[in-house]
């Protein structure tokens, strides 16, 4: 991220249900300005947007009557299968990928410089192009249930599902510069992530030659 004057981006993603929004909460608390990317994704799909008419035209029974997307509908339609969710996938992130080039390029011109694109789908969406370090959070998967659960109010097969569809925590912990496991309690998270904070920022200064 040269181009954009010094500017850093950092990638967060990880598995569902292990603890990502309490990582991307702190580094806000840190300084990062954060990119949600989940938020991007509902922006697109608003009301008359040329992101819902394309999902209405592959997936069926998925407008609430004022016009609205039925996320319920859309997602027990898009997580039946893979080539489902592939298809949805393939709508959205053209979408989601240009309003996050947007954002990065105005936080950078207001004179942010250290960025956090918080991605459930980092990789999959290829946003992880846009990164010069990533951070995965993993967790063990009955730990990782337990909080979809409670989070989402959903079923017991509903939960599996999304978890089915992501990636292997292999697959994090190969293409990621740093791995937070979050197998323990809320204390041991914030403890890990401001250790990882530290490091970062610590990359940024050597990196981009910022005086201490």
């Amino acid at each position: 991220m040269n181009s954009l004057n010094g500017v850093m981006v950092v990638g967060l993603t990880g598995q569902t249900g292990a603890g990502k929004s309490t990582v991307s909460r702190l580094f806000a608390e840190s300084g990062f300005c954060v990119i949600d990317a989940d938020q991007i994704a509902r922006a697109v799909v608003h009301k008359g947007s040329r992101c819902l008419l394309e999902l209405t035209e592959c997936f069926s029974d998925i407008l609430l009557p004022n016009g609205e997307l039925n996320r319920k509908a859309l997602a027990k339609q898009a997580f039946q299968n893979k080539k489902n969710l592939e298809l949805m996938n393939s709508i959205m992130y053209p979408y989601i990928m240009g309003e996050i080039l947007r954002q990065i390029h105005h936080h950078s011109r207001m004179g942010q410089k250290l960025i956090l694109l918080d991605a459930p789908t980092l990789f999959e969406s290829r946003a992880d192009d846009f990164c010069e370090l990533i951070i995965s959070v993993t967790a063990r998967a009955e730990l990782r249930k337990a909080r979809i659960l409670q989070r989402d109010s959903i079923t017991e097969e509903a939960a599996q599902a999304r978890m089915d569809a992501q990636l292997p925590e292999q697959f994090f912990v190969e293409h990621s510069d740093f791995i937070i496991k979050n197998n323990k309690d809320c204390r041991n998270l914030e403890v890990v992530s401001e250790e990882v904070i530290a490091k970062i920022k610590e990359y940024y200064i050597r990196r981009y030659q910022v005086p201490s």
